[in-house]
């Protein structure tokens, strides 16, 4: 089975037999690789692990730009195949990867936009010369991977334009993307290494490799691009390493640090230690100074209480928190943890092995979403150092900020037992972020926490520990342990922590912790330049028109849609990961609700071809104000399948109204390739709008999203306002292609000038 080659033209017999099992390959190899480098390019270049929206949008690009000139020769090898090989060769070599891992310190020296190990710089012309070196590799990276998706979507626009029925061909795209999407997800679910994934990723290019000579030279390419990505998947000088569904974990013995045994890297950096804090280890342990026995960070939670026997932690990690619990006589242990891996992790090298106790109930599940579904009260509630080092998928909320909110610890105190203690434990690397954590206890507890900051030691690496609650019984437990008041009282004169109360809360709406006011960061300018720059790089490397120039009415209604469309499926995964916990499931979960439900638009579409184009618009626009008024958290306490239906049906349902508009205007336009593109372009714009919740809060997509589709309906083309019969899909595309011949021809002579 060979399609395609590079004479820019499609096998007839292919063509015939095969075109729509094409498009659905195509689109699963489109979604499957999208997923590869939003996972890949965000583990070892940190600073995308906060930024994912900008490989998603570099992915659109390459995407929309490929359908914009569908025409053009198709080049696997030189715009798929190698670019993909440079990035592995510098992924492959620990000095080139190094160097990449280097943009997120270069990129970070703007004190507005935090992610762990900051980097810094003396003086004004250092940090220029670091953000600029930063932006430069940024956008070498960005060029490659815009290169990669390029003839994919070249081949998509093209075969979609030549399908003799329109909707069977978008329907077999998005059943593709679905598929992709959870062939990912599954691969994640088994911890598949990036070898695992780059050899499906090319197990699916196959059908695409040509013939002849081109075939062998493609070959060639695949197997080298397999070989590559071994060393690509490995970290040298380490005991183990982990790609859970969230992240990449990395195993290592401690060399450098202030204890001895074995700490986790998460995307190389170091994330937590696994502690032998057991009194006769204590003893034996050099690094741990005495008067801290019985009092490190671990022991402190169940000090707090009198009879703490029930005990719930959330971001239990490795398992130090369940250690000290279980030292200090809990009875009863529920510790959750969003990542499997790190469970196992625990289970299999701490050594204390607290997993393995009968009084300890492992959870694998999102804090957020424990809290929605628990009945039980505890005693104490410990919340471990939960710092993200990513974000949701395709948001830019990582996975902590839910946590932390104002309506998250509302729920935490509900939990609480009529006596019981909260301890918080943050690693707050600027003040503002301990304001604001001390500040949300204060506003649900009514008063404010008694907070300390414990320096990095032996026993613990330390943070900022608030401890609210029952305040009658945290002075009674002070006052018995006057050890513990001492050591408290000499933490807080030594660091103290101000806490003004001033500060902008974290609510569900504005969730965003590491933002010390609400504006967009410095940063995302700086990105959105380089998008332009990429678009200038783009314009010149395909001899594309200026849109400006090729630009109609129609291909302005398709990027208005393309641009609303993505901020609602931000605004989706944002509200799901409130309600239903923000685990790399239920974003798979939304995700694919979200394409399901533009499959039922394509068969509305195709059933009732007359349904009023001002009652869709009507119903459009009001799904999209009446989702902002409505408190999705409402549902938080149904059944949980019910939640999922619940949150599932309201969530998209402006997508189902939406794109019965699509499909009536895609099936009716006369270039699907050009209307297709301008839909990606579109969304790459929704993806860089994105960061205006920042400003306004997530809520607010739902308004520029509903003004983004308004937009969109008043440069609808005429084609599509009285509705497309199903019988007539077939006509309709005959006489596109009719119509657009003389065009290709002219685009064909263009472009091989």
């Amino acid at each position: 089975m060979v399609p395609f080659g590079t004479d820019n033209r499609c096998d007839p017999r292919f063509a015939d037999k095969w075109r729509i099992h094409a498009i659905f390959i195509v689109s699963v190899l489109a979604l499957f690789l999208e997923m590869i480098m939003i996972r890949w390019i965000g583990t070892e270049v940190r600073i995308f692990a906060y930024l994912q929206n900008t490989i998603l949008v570099v992915c659109f690009l390459g995407l929309g730009v490929g359908c914009f000139t569908s025409r053009q020769p198709v080049l696997l090898r030189r715009n798929l195949l190698i670019p993909l090989l440079v990035l592995l060769t510098l992924l492959a070599i620990p000095f080139t990867r190094a160097g990449l891992a280097k943009i997120s310190a270069m990129l970070s020296v703007l004190s507005d936009f935090l992610i762990w190990n900051q980097g810094t710089s003396q003086g004004l012309a250092s940090s220029v010369g670091y953000l600029s070196l930063g932006l430069a590799l940024t956008l070498v990276l960005m060029i490659l991977l815009w290169e990669m998706f390029v003839p994919l979507g070249r081949l998509l626009g093209r075969m979609m334009e030549d399908h003799p029925h329109t909707i069977r061909a978008y329907s077999a795209n998005i059943l593709g993307s679905m598929v992709g999407i959870w062939m990912f997800v599954g691969l994640s679910t088994l911890y598949a290494p990036p070898w695992v994934w780059i050899a499906v990723a090319v197990s699916l290019m196959l059908p695409l490799l040509g013939k002849g000579r081109e075939l062998k030279l493609n070959l060639a390419c695949c197997g080298v691009l397999v070989l590559l990505s071994f060393p690509a998947s490995w970290e040298y000088g380490a005991h183990e390493v982990t790609w859970s569904p969230y992240q990449k974990l990395t195993r290592r013995d401690n060399e450098d640090r202030l204890w001895e045994g074995q700490f986790l890297e998460v995307n190389n950096v170091g994330y937590q230690e696994m502690i032998d804090l057991r009194p006769e280890s204590v003893e034996a342990n050099r690094h741990i100074s005495s008067e801290l026995h019985g009092l490190s960070q671990y022991d402190i939670p169940l000090l707090m209480h009198e009879q703490p026997e029930r005990v719930l932690i959330v971001g239990a990690g490795s398992g130090n928190d369940a250690a000290g619990a279980l030292r200090n006589g809990a009875e009863s242990i529920t510790a959750v943890e969003i990542d499997p891996a790190i469970i196992e992790l625990g289970r299999r090298h701490h050594p204390e092995r607290p997993y393995d106790s009968p009084r300890v109930n492992m959870v694998n599940d999102d804090a957020r979403s424990f809290f929605a579904r628990s009945t039980e009260h505890y005693d104490v509630i410990i919340f471990g150092l939960l710092d993200s080092h990513t974000t949701t998928s395709m948001t830019n909320a990582r996975l902590d900020h839910y946590v932390y909110t104002v309506e998250s610890l509302e729920r935490a105190k509900s939990l609480l037992a009529p006596d019981g203690v909260l301890v918080l434990s943050f690693e707050a690397t600027k003040p503002y972020i301990a304001d604001r954590m001390g500040g949300a206890l204060s506003h649900v507890f009514g008063r404010a926490p008694l907070t300390f900051r414990v320096p990095a030691s032996g026993s613990g690496w330390g943070g900022v520990i608030f401890v609210t609650g029952d305040q009658e019984m945290i002075q009674r437990q002070l006052a018995v342990n006057p050890k513990l008041a001492r050591q408290i009282a000499a933490w807080q004169l030594a660091d103290p922590v101000q806490l003004t109360n001033k500060i902008d809360l974290a609510t569900d709406d504005w969730p965003y912790i590491y933002l010390e006011t609400p504006h967009i960061p410095t940063l995302y300018y700086l990105l959105a330049g380089l998008m332009a720059g990429l678009m200038f790089y783009a314009q010149r490397r395909t001899k594309m028109p200026g849109l400006s120039l090729v630009w109609s009415r129609t291909h302005w209604h398709f990027f208005f849609l393309g641009a609303a469309f993505l901020l609602l499926e931000v605004q989706n995964i944002s509200k799901a990961a409130v309600v239903l916990g923000n685990t790399w499931s239920v974003n798979a979960v939304i995700i694919s609700a979200i394409l399901a439900m533009i499959l039922a638009a394509n068969y509305l579409a195709s059933r009732f071809p007359r349904l009023p184009q001002g009652v869709l618009a009507l119903c459009l626009i009001a799904s999209c104000i009446g989702l902002y008024g409505f408190d999705l958290s409402r549902l938080a306490g149904l059944p949980y399948a019910t939640k999922v239906v619940l949150v599932g049906l309201l969530t998209t349902s402006p997508m189902l109204f939406a794109g019965i508009i699509f499909i009536r205007s895609f099936a009716a336009v006369e270039r699907k390739d050009l209307a297709l593109g301008a839909n990606l372009i579109g969304s790459v714009v929704g993806g860089l709008l994105q960061s205006i919740t920042f400003v306004v809060g997530i809520k607010g997509l739902l308004l520029t999203a509903a003004a983004l589709y308004v937009a969109a309906l008043v440069t609808r083309p005429s084609g599509a306002r009285s509705g497309v019969r199903a019988e007539d899909d077939d006509n309709i595309a005959e006489l596109s292609r009719r119509a657009a011949a003389d065009k290709n021809v002219e685009v064909e002579q263009h472009t091989a000038g």
